[in-house]
């Protein structure tokens, strides 16, 4: 019965999609209407100077201070568990990403009791994007029901995390990189870490929580990883901008792949997508010619000055873009949340938003608890975390993917064209068409069933496209393999994802997962 509802929806949406494509046909092309601040160092908990007074043993070590560690420890201190972080580098990170967070990431931050974190960093509102396509078609796409996105320097925001969190009696916040992870008896019991000065020390606690990001080391005890790098970001700062609208931010759909936003009040990160592993080097200039040549003929014209002048200036950075899906082995006495956990491409911003979004679900899951010292047990309550963080992690990494592939293939296959037509032209659709996607990408609706919807419509449309008015061989040969590339694009990513897992979780054993039995309470709650 619920493949028949999926296929049901699925018809439904191609239909739907032919629907709208010829209520719109007549309007397909009407025009849609603190930088030198010096870098802080926070302290680490041993010099008394980012908390109270720590005692007893350890409820929770959480390996890394980023967003989602920081965020983490703050939410369980909190709720009374006693947690130490333990970071490689307390100092301000010097990132080109994480730098732009969604409308539904906001909200979380705001459950969590941090949207104070944003406060004085000189952070900006986004309230829509601008995106840009061929031939100077653009559109407008805002959040939907009022809501608004922010953007800000990624290391003045995870200071204000790491100080909040350390605020906190029992936040203990240590600098030393994790080595390893202490197993005995098959439970993990905490974490060998050396310290700045390269002492060798060692922690232990019922529960050892991974979340040291991208790059993370730790991961391959945890999980089966399997990394894909499609591509890599070129990251500059513009200044000295003209823009027609305040708090916007841009989606470039060219040739190249351009996302811009503003970071403080004034200036724009700008992320230029490099399909391919490799990159012209930025050391003997080639990488600044390419960037003069290829893509600044590509901006709008209230960017192009000052990204020549960017480029001219010279910091220009890379990172790479990484996908990971989840594909977790659960561990008693461990956890990852975060980007140790999963990673999908950066060209949404999404990964913030799914960050937030695993702490406040792992917070709620904790909350019945009193005790973790039984790891198999707390283990096995904890594999619901993987079905319920589902909806919001399916939405984001699939839209994700399905952009990049998209507008970063090739022109030469007639097929390919017109999906990117047709992607764009549905976004210009506005109303239920745009908010609908912005309210997946952005985090406000996790649900798969309406990104599947969109996605099948999308696809309809775009047949709808060729076959109307009149369909000639050519033009259905086109459709014929645009279904297939479409399928090709959509279908893999839900397997990935786990389609049975992300659509019928009441089929999963580990949904159904209740908090072990345990004693009365005796935490000190924070709240």
């Amino acid at each position: 019965m619920d493949s028949m509802h999926v296929f049901g929806g699925v018809v439904a949406a191609f239909l739907f999609g032919f629907v709208i494509l010829y209520s719109s046909r007549g309007r397909e092309n009407t025009k849609a209407s603190e930088k030198s601040r010096s870098k802080k160092t926070l302290k680490s908990s041993g010099n008394g100077a980012c908390r109270s007074n720590f005692a007893g043993n350890t409820d929770v070590i959480i390996v890394g201070a980023g967003v989602a560690g920081s965020a983490l420890a703050y939410a369980l201190a909190k709720d009374g568990w006693r947690v130490q972080v333990i970071e490689r580098d307390l100092t301000e990170p010097d990132r080109i990403v994480g730098e732009l967070l969604h409308a539904g990431g906001c909200i979380k931050l705001a459950e969590l009791g941090l949207e104070d974190c944003l406060d004085g960093t000189d952070s900006q509102i986004v309230f829509s994007f601008a995106a840009v396509h061929k031939d100077g078609k653009r559109t407008a796409i805002s959040y939907p029901s009022n809501t608004s996105g922010r953007g800000f320097y990624n290391g003045r925001f995870i200071q204000k995390l790491r100080e909040k969190a350390a605020s906190l009696p029992n936040v203990k916040l240590d600098q030393g990189t994790v080595t390893s992870l202490v197993e005995e008896n098959g439970t993990i019991k905490g974490v060998l870490y050396k310290t700045k000065a390269g002492q060798e020390l060692a922690a232990s606690a019922s529960l050892t929580i991974v979340c040291d990001g991208c790059f993370s080391n730790l991961r391959r005890n945890l999980c089966n990883p399997k990394i894909e790098v499609p591509s890599y970001f070129v990251g500059l700062v513009l200044e000295n901008y003209n823009l027609p609208y305040a708090n916007r931010a841009y989606f470039i759909l060219k040739d190249t792949i351009v996302i811009a936003y503003p970071i403080s009040s004034n200036e724009i990160r700008c992320l230029i997508d490099v399909p391919g592993l490799k990159q012209p080097p930025i050391a003997n200039g080639e990488m600044a010619s390419y960037l003069k040549t290829v893509v600044a003929p590509q901006m709008p014209p209230e960017l192009h000055n000052a990204f020549i002048c960017a480029i001219e200036k010279g910091n220009i950075r890379t990172m790479p873009n990484r996908i990971m899906a989840a594909s977790p082995s659960p561990t008693p006495g461990a956890f990852m949340i975060g980007d140790s956990l999963n990673m999908r491409h950066a060209v949404t911003g999404g990964g913030m938003t799914v960050g937030l979004s695993d702490v406040v679900l792992l917070r709620d899951l904790l909350r019945p608890l009193n005790d973790l010292s039984d790891g198999a047990a707390i283990c096995k309550y904890l594999e619901s975390f993987y079905i319920l963080r589902k909806p919001t992690a399916f939405a984001i990494n699939t839209l994700a993917s399905t952009l990049h592939t998209v507008f970063s293939s090739s022109d030469q296959d007639p097929s390919r064209k017109e999906m990117k037509e047709a992607f764009f032209n549905y976004l210009s659709l506005g109303g239920v068409f745009s908010e609908g996607l912005m309210a997946l990408l952005s985090g406000l609706n996790p649900d798969p069933l309406s990104l599947v919807f969109h996605c099948f419509a999308m696809l309809a449309y775009a047949v709808g496209r060729l076959l109307l008015p009149f369909p000639t061989p050519k033009r259905m040969f086109i459709a014929a393999k645009l279904i297939l590339v479409g399928s090709g694009i959509i279908f893999p990513m839900l397997k990935a994802e786990g389609i049975r897992a992300t659509f019928f979780p009441a089929t999963m054993p580990a949904y159904y997962r209740t908090p072990p039995v345990q004693s009365t309470d005796d935490r000190e709650t924070g709240k």
